[in-house]
């Protein structure tokens, strides 16, 4: 049976322990410019939609991690470290999406470009959810120890929340990336992926260990909701469009 339980006030040493978690963002920043570069050989201008989609994306974790808990930090001690290292993959989703479609219409660049970063998106979460484990934050809640708990930094039984997510996405990354070589749903993986994580990440939140804001509901399950309802909106639009995306056909044909 789940029990509920604070998280634990974040300590001094906070930045030295987080180095792991850093350097495996680092990583996973690194791995999806390389992936975004091999394809954006295509367009010079495709580089660009990645970057404004890195900057915005960093901005929108920042403001979904301030909204949804990090207010509440106010008055630690300790608030900037927290208002530092503090980031929600949520947030970074929103904000990439918006940050895409500011750069689109600036660089006036029309094909659609969320097939390649329906692959790129949940490799990236991957190995920040790595970081989560080791480093030990996004913890699940309290509960019973059993065969799928995982023990935290005082040997209390959890959900396994970051493992959780990490395999979710691990599994996305795998389905989306077979659907986009298969040319299956052209133009609508990134659509498809935003409902997805944004249905999973409002369930899953139940048994995370995160502040209830709003008719016990967490911050983040707000903004997931935002997330599926943007997917539901977008796959809606590109359906009457019919759009058929340039990139798509000739991915089957990289080495």
């Amino acid at each position: 049976m789940l029990r509920f339980r604070a998280r634990e006030p974040m300590n001094s040493d906070l930045l030295i322990r987080t180095s792991p978690y850093g350097w495996l963002m680092i990583v996973a920043i690194a791995v999806s410019v390389w992936i975004w570069s091999r394809i954006g050989k295509r367009d010079p201008r495709l580089v660009l939609i990645y970057i404004g989609a890195l900057i915005s994306a960093f901005i929108g974790a920042k403001v979904a991690y301030v909204a949804a808990e990090g207010w509440l930090h106010w008055n630690d001690p300790n608030r900037w470290l927290y208002f530092l290292t503090g980031k929600s993959i949520t947030g970074a989703l929103l904000g990439g999406y918006l940050g895409v479609e500011i750069a689109k219409g600036v660089l006036g660049y029309k094909t659609p470009t969320g097939d390649l970063f329906a692959v790129v998106a949940p490799v990236g979460i991957v190995i920040g959810r790595i970081g989560c484990v080791l480093h030990g934050c996004c913890l699940g809640r309290v509960c019973e120890p059993g065969w799928f708990t995982i023990n935290d930094a005082d040997g209390i039984a959890r959900w396994p929340a970051a493992e959780v997510e990490l395999l979710f996405n691990a599994c996305a990354a795998a389905v989306l990336a077979w659907l986009r070589w298969q040319r299956v749903l052209p133009g609508q993986l990134f659509h498809i992926y935003l409902i997805a994580y944004g249905l999973f990440r409002f369930a899953h939140e139940f048994l995370r260990a995160t502040p209830r804001v709003a008719g016990g509901l967490s911050g983040y399950q707000i903004a997931a909701l935002l997330i599926a309802g943007l997917g539901c909106v977008g796959f809606w639009l590109r359906q009457r469009r019919g759009t058929t995306p340039e990139l798509f056909a000739p991915a089957v044909q990289e080495q």
